[in-house]
């Protein structure tokens, strides 16, 4: 069936695909008008074959029933959609992989809030598995602003929840269990009898999946196939509105799991994934682990696991992310890589062999298994390194630190702030970039500054105006971006770094040792007093 429609304002992709509150996506054409725009800017659906799935935030079925008649109507050979269209973005990716399939469409807004009043996203990710890169997300928002028309299949909802093959017309859907190809795959990069051995020995572990899509990954995982105890996973039931929960994995957010970790009795580990499972944060038994520390010391360990015995072939991270892992690489003499935020810069690198460990400073961290961030991924990792070194994570980060000093990071983000404002903070500070170098500000002197731009080393791509990077002699950063996350106002993230030699140095308190790179950071940015806020609303 042809529908005729009109552009609709405002369909611009950001870091993660289009994010926008949920009452958005169900207003009248809004989501058809997106999906076509995917398929006319991809060179159109006939003959193809997609995957489906996400996170089970509210709309999430009605979307997937709507995009598979679309699909049809457009021609589409084939689409493997999870059971009760679930998939975690990790399992979407290596999906996409292992069927070889032409894309995927992946709904989910990641880490925000989900319910009829939060947030609703959808992302398309090509044929390696990955987030489309920006020449295709441009062609998709060029698309969006001349539609005039798009298809969809006047047929009855596809059963979701019964595993196996139906059709729409002409176009099969295959209906298939969310978590057993991903469980598979993860067998063959981790040691799981040593982990289950580990386990078996009354080592324990509280795993919060905070109500998103990794409950029934992790219940399968941790406690089916690896042995841990009953109830290690909570909140392991996916929730339309994941349970009035923030399911962003970070102190802030994930506070119970906090509790539990810093509690006089708790357990040896624990971990959290988000909504739609590509993040995670790690903490040990009184002990919490920054995710750039995180980071460096899975590339400092990766030997350990099966599928990295032969060695790391690079890593690359996101400029805001800490420098704490390019310490790592020049020690074992592999090349580092800096790239804008967002996972979709990472493709080329990964596709070409230049990198195997990729990681950000937002709780995510991947390889090349799949061409997305994993959650459950780091979280094996982390488990195989334990059973490995039969040491505490508190052990592991102060061998780690001793070894490569320690790098003292944290983010400082201002939510939600008008537009207008936002823009006058980056606006002044980028004005006056030229002019920082030998500047000296609250006792720190500029060694550089810049507005980042980043030049794919494979396809010669050039990204510009990715973040204002402000360097300090002896190497501290102060890093400022606009969050392309949100679905309300702006938020400026705050990045701040400091790195510190052992044996002295090591445990000073996070923001104690980054006060004097704060205090320069605000008076060279104004931050406070032109956002008019006391203070950051989260600070990570």
């Amino acid at each position: 069936m042809r529908v005729t429609t009109q552009p609709i304002a405002g369909q611009k992709p950001g870091t993660s695909g289009l994010r926008k509150k949920t009452n958005v996506f169900m207003s009248e054409g809004y989501l058809e008008n997106f999906i076509q725009s995917i398929f006319d800017a991809t060179g159109g659906a006939n003959g193809k074959t997609y995957i489906l799935g996400g996170d089970g935030r509210y709309f999430n079925q009605h979307a997937a029933q709507t995009i598979l008649k679309m699909a049809a109507a457009n021609g589409a050979k084939r689409v493997i959609v999870g059971q009760n269209a679930l998939l975690s973005t990790p399992a979407a990716s290596h999906l996409i992989r292992l069927n070889a399939a032409d894309g995927g469409i992946i709904l989910s807004a990641s880490h925000n809030p989900g319910g009829p009043e939060e947030d609703f996203g959808v992302k398309f990710n090509t044929a390696n598995g990955g987030p489309a890169p920006e020449a295709v997300t441009e062609a998709i928002f060029a698309r969006t602003q001349a539609i005039d028309e798009y298809f969809i299949a006047d047929e009855i909802d596809v059963n979701l929840s019964r595993i196996g093959s139906q059709h729409i017309g002409g176009m099969a859907v295959s209906v298939v269990d969310p978590v057993s190809d991903y469980a598979a795959l993860m067998e063959t990069l981790f040691d799981f009898a040593a982990i289950r051995a580990m386990f078996a020995g009354g080592f324990r572990m509280r795993f919060d999946a905070m109500c998103a899509v990794t409950g029934p990954y992790a219940k399968e995982i941790f406690e089916t196939r690896l042995g841990a105890a009953p109830g290690t996973v909570v909140n392991a039931v996916p929730l339309p509105d994941f349970g009035g929960m923030h399911p962003d994995p970070n102190p802030t957010w994930a506070h119970d799991l906090m509790g539990h970790m810093f509690a006089a009795d708790g357990p040896d580990f624990g971990a959290a994934s988000d909504g739609d499972g590509d993040r995670n944060m790690v903490v040990g038994r009184n002990t919490y682990v920054a995710p750039s520390d995180s980071f460096a010391v899975l590339a400092a360990n990766a030997h350990l696991a099966p599928g990295y015995r032969a060695g790391l072939k690079g890593v690359a991270r996101s400029m805001p992310t800490s420098t704490a892992v390019d310490r790592v690489a020049e020690a074992l003499g592999i090349g580092a890589h800096e790239t804008p935020t967002g996972w979709k810069f990472f493709g080329n690198l990964l596709d070409t062999g230049r990198a195997t460990f990729c990681g950000e400073e937002s709780f995510g961290a991947g390889s090349d298994h799949v061409r997305e961030k994993d959650g459950l991924w780091a979280v094996l990792l982390w488990l195989n390194i334990l059973a490995e070194r039969e040491e505490s994570v508190s052990e592991i980060m102060r061998a780690h630190w001793s070894r490569f000093g320690r790098t003292y990071y944290s983010r400082h983000d201002y939510e939600a702030l008008p537009n207008a404002v936002a823009d006058g903070v980056m606006d002044s500070l980028r004005s006056r970039l030229g002019d920082l170098p030998e500047q000296t500000v609250e006792g720190m002197k500029v060694a550089s500054a810049e507005d980042f731009a980043y030049t794919d080393p494979v396809d010669g791509s050039v990204s510009r105006g990715q973040g204002l990077r402000i360097v300090f002699e002896g190497g501290a950063r102060a890093v400022l971006r606009l969050s392309g996350t949100g679905t309300e106002g702006a938020t400026i993230r705050l990045y701040l770094e400091r790195h510190a030699t052992g044996p002295d140095g090591l445990d000073a308190e996070v923001q104690e040792m980054l006060a004097p790179v704060i205090r320069a950071a605000e008076a060279l940015t104004g931050i406070r007093e032109v956002t008019g806020r006391a203070g950051p609303d989260v600070i990570t």
